[in-house]
């Protein structure tokens, strides 16, 4: 079962033990993972990651490092597929509260699959989505 939706800053911090991590969300993470439970994240944090590593943002090996673990056998993370129910949701994401689409689709994930989205982003916590910070 999925208890929480994470965005793509907060997995990243994860994977790599980040003191960035609230705990907060790491104890949602790690919670989950005790009760036998998966954080999902939207599809589109998979092309951001991408993405930050083209730019040097991020790790060059943070994509890897994350297929690695969605694909262990008792993953806590799960991807969940860009498709029509989460872009319904889109518009509860209003784009003058939070500007960047790869931001509105994690949001409208949460949405979709009515749990909280684990994110420090505050245009996302401040525009009604339940979040864990």
């Amino acid at each position: 079962m999925v208890s929480a939706v994470a965005d793509t800053h907060t997995i990243v911090w994860y994977l790599f033990s980040d003191h960035r991590l609230s705990s907060n969300a790491r104890d949602a993470i790690e919670g989950a993972a005790a009760s036998g439970d998966q954080v999902a994240f939207s599809a589109i944090t998979l092309a951001e990651i991408v993405y930050l590593a083209e730019k040097g943002r991020i790790q060059s090996t943070t994509y890897s490092r994350l297929i690695a673990a969605i694909g262990a056998q008792d993953a806590v993370l799960t991807v969940i597929a860009f498709h029509e129910a989460v872009a319904g949701y889109l518009h509860r994401v209003g784009r003058d509260q939070v500007p960047d689409m790869p931001d509105r689709i994690i949001a409208a994930t949460a949405l979709a699959l009515g749990m909280p989205l684990i994110s420090r982003d505050s245009k996302i916590r401040l525009s009604g989505v339940s979040t864990i910070w």
